[in-house]
């Protein structure tokens, strides 16, 4: 589990084909002198596991499922990532609960600027708007950010120079991939009230939307 908070940078060093799968070793800007094999570190949102760790210098693996959902796919030795290691349970939550479960990507498209401000836009799916709601957070390449502007098309989300200037996304261009990861809470409502009878378990509700109607009908409006 993580905040969204972004510890630091890192450089991606080497890529290892792995089976349809990769392993990158990433170089951190800062100390990891509390890491340890088998501790789990966000790299843009994705949440991967340390397998060797020698200094600030650590390697993941990344499963054939991650490339597929995430921008580690294209990522190329030299790129810059953000760093969060794990929370702790004495820790304060100054972001929000992220699982570091990516669940699609969007892509920016504009930068505008607001007064001090970066107002970034960013197209994604209809699929991962549907659990997106205005004013509330969503993880961009694992930085917890406040949804300004919302449609069908995407959203808008504002930096200030402090984020911009210690991740990615200061560095990101109109047209780039970005990892998105939904505010969980919306997704667990929903599963929970699409599974209607025990046998439906693992069905995904077949197909059904939550709309007035279903909550008619399951007690939720009189």
């Amino acid at each position: 589990m993580f905040t969204g908070i972004i510890e630091g940078l890192g450089t991606v060093t080497a890529i290892r084909s792995a089976g349809q799968g990769k392993q990158l070793t990433i170089q951190a800007d800062f100390n990891l002198d509390q890491v340890k094999i088998g501790d789990s570190i966000a790299v843009s949102g994705a949440c991967l596991t340390a397998v060797a760790i020698q200094g600030n210098r650590f390697s993941v693996d990344v499963a054939p499922e991650t490339l597929s959902r995430t921008t580690l796919a294209q990522v190329s030795v030299g790129e810059r990532v953000n760093l969060e290691r794990a929370l702790r349970l004495s820790d304060r939550l100054d972001g929000h609960l992220v699982s570091g479960h990516v669940d699609g990507m969007g892509s920016i498209q504009a930068r505008t600027k607001s007064g001090n401000a970066l107002i970034i836009t960013i197209a994604v799916p209809e699929a991962l708007t549907r659990y997106i709601i205005l004013k509330g957070s969503v993880a961009v390449d694992g930085i917890s950010l406040t949804v300004n502007h919302l449609d069908r098309a995407g959203f808008d989300v504002s930096i200030i120079p402090h984020t911009a200037a210690l991740t990615t996304i200061g560095l990101k261009k109109v047209g780039a991939e970005v990892n998105i990861e939904n505010d969980m809470i919306g997704k667990y409502v929903e599963r929970f009230l699409l599974r209607t009878a025990p046998e439906e378990a693992g069905r995904e509700g077949q197909n059904r939307s939550i709309d007035l109607n279903f909550l008619a009908e399951n007690g939720f409006l009189r």
